[in-house]
């Protein structure tokens, strides 16, 4: 039995598809570019220099993403009958790469001014095209977190967190520069070293989401909660002592699919049984946003019932608990 929401009946492309915000996320990055590398020009600043490079990045993760997203929302067919939402962990993958990318090319620029430090020009205003761009930055990524959560989506939701940390980043730069505005000549070592930080910052940005992608892609389980969600949908409807195995879960994009075996007794009818499976499912999807439910169900007093006994579970051994025992060793 197989029931479900599927990811792109429920994300029609229309005014409200998580495409838009991908298009406000390279909008946002044009703009920010021809406003830092202004303040890069302006002043010679090397920690400029670093922002300006990392809102290419930006750029480029904001294209990544749009293309992403066509292709996640995209129909099933019978090549992909699981839909094409994996296609969100590559852009945001790919994107984690650009980050280290652009911190690796941040330390290259800094490097040769902690050898021949540097007098910074015209500071006061290329400071403040920088923190104009940080306001447009920030904007557009509360604009796209909210429509991360809103979509489920991994790549709106990287897209955001990498302008999140240009924001920061920039913030913490235009603090640093903005001190030699008033010091002495000898503290111009502080803007290659400031520069550094930015890319200490963002290697652990690009890293973290280049671990969500490779989880998405090897099919990690879903979240304990979420499992926990399901074990109760089954113990709601099945009884105290409900018999399953082979409970697995994945993700892919935002689509979640759940499958188990449910053992019934031998002399249920097949309508007793698919009224069940029912009441699990629609419980099951009603606290699951776009989730997809297969349930086998097999005769309790079949030996060949419990040959999935050691193919997972949602326990870490046999997988043949109930769901009372389950939720007691959570």
């Amino acid at each position: 039995m197989k029931r479900g929401i599927v990811m792109q009946e429920s994300r029609p492309e229309n005014s409200h598809s998580p495409k838009r915000y991908a298009i406000y996320s390279i909008i946002a990055s044009l703009l920010t570019i021809a406003l830092k590398f202004g303040a890069w020009r302006m002043t010679g600043s090397v920690g400029l220099l670093s922002d300006a490079l990392e809102s290419l990045v930006n750029l480029t993760a904001a294209v990544l993403a749009l293309v992403a997203l066509t292709v996640a929302l995209r129909p099933s067919d019978h090549e992909h009958a699981y839909g094409h939402g994996k296609a969100e962990y590559f852009s945001s993958g790919a994107e984690g790469v650009l980050i280290i990318v652009a911190a690796a090319g941040i330390v290259y620029a800094a490097a040769g001014r902690f050898m021949s430090p540097q007098p910074l020009d015209s500071l006061g205003p290329g400071l403040i095209l920088a923190l104009l761009s940080s306001g447009v930055n920030f904007a557009t990524a509360r604009v796209m977190l909210r429509a991360a959560k809103r979509f489920d989506s991994i790549t709106l939701e990287a897209d955001a967190k990498h302008l999140l940390t240009d924001v920061w980043t920039s913030a913490g730069l235009v603090a640093g520069l903005a001190v030699l505005l008033v010091a002495p000549p000898s503290w111009q070592i502080l803007d290659p070293i400031i520069a550094c930080i930015m890319a200490a910052n963002i290697v652990f940005t690009g890293f973290s989401l280049l671990k969500r992608s490779v989880g998405g892609l090897m099919d990690y389980a879903l979240p304990k909660e979420e499992i926990r969600d399901i074990v109760i949908a089954i113990r709601t409807h099945a009884g105290e002592n409900a018999i399953y195995h082979a409970l697995r879960t994945r993700k892919s994009g935002s689509t979640r699919f759940v499958d188990f075996h449910l053992l019934v007794p031998g002399d249920t009818t097949v309508k007793r049984a698919h009224d069940l499976c029912c009441l699990i499912e629609d419980q099951i999807e009603h606290t699951l946003r776009d989730v997809e439910v297969t349930i086998h169900v097999e005769p309790l007093e079949s030996a060949s019932s419990w040959d999935g006994r050691k193919t997972g579970g949602v326990c870490s051994g046999c997988g043949m608990c109930s769901a009372s025992e389950v939720l007691e060793k959570e």
